[in-house]
């Protein structure tokens, strides 16, 4: 018959699983943050072109502010969402 695993290896392969799932964690957040951002700023940018379309802006003032507010406020989500570490 094949021997059990002692507890020390049991637990070595426990501490190696948990290693692995919180770095998929830290990896699945980390990715889901850059997609809000992008998110964010993509219709920042798109609606600022819309209104600039709509008036008939010669100058596109709508995309730049709108631009500039949706990075300004996907850089707030970001640091919102950074774990807080003491």
């Amino acid at each position: 018959m094949a021997e059990e695993p002692s507890n020390q290896e049991n637990k070595n392969y426990k501490d190696k699983f948990d290693d692995a799932r919180d770095k998929t964690s830290m990896y699945a957040r980390y990715s889901s943050i850059a997609f809000q951002m992008l998110g964010t700023i993509g219709l920042g940018v798109w609606g600022g072109m819309k209104l600039d379309e709509w008036q008939g802006n010669e100058n596109p003032i709508w995309t730049i502010i709108l631009s500039l507010t949706s990075i300004g406020a996907s850089l707030y989500l970001f640091i919102r969402q950074l774990p807080k570490q003491p």
